[in-house]
C-alpha cells in the first residue's frame, strides 16, 4: 500500500498540546514550549512551511505542529474545547 498515509493516531491525546497557568495566560501552548497553537498556525496560514517552523524553532517538534492544527481542527468541528493537562 505505498503512498497511503499511516493510520490515525490521534496525537493530541498523547498531550502535546497543553494548558499552563503561567504560560501566555493560559492558552493552548506545545508541551515543553511557549509556543501557542495559535502561532503555529498562524505561521502555517501566512505561508511558512512546517520544515521552516522547525528550523526557526529548533525545540518545536513535528509531532507538536500536527498536534496544534489537529487541536485547531477539533475545536473548529464544532467539538467542545478539549480538556487540557496543566503542566
Amino acid at each position: 500500500m505505498g503512498g497511503q498515509a499511516p493510520p490515525y493516531t490521534g496525537v493530541v491525546s498523547e498531550g502535546l498540546v497543553v494548558s499552563v497557568p503561567g504560560v501566555l495566560g493560559g492558552k493552548p501552548v506545545i508541551r515543553g514550549t511557549r509556543i501557542s497553537v495559535a502561532f503555529v498556525l498562524q505561521s502555517l496560514a501566512s505561508g511558512m512551511t512546517v520544515e521552516e517552523l522547525l528550523k526557526g524553532y529548533p525545540h518545536l517538534t513535528r509531532e507538536g505542529v500536527l498536534a496544534a492544527v489537529e487541536y485547531a481542527a477539533r475545536v473548529m468541528d464544532g467539538e467542545s474545547i478539549l480538556p487540557l493537562k496543566a503542566e
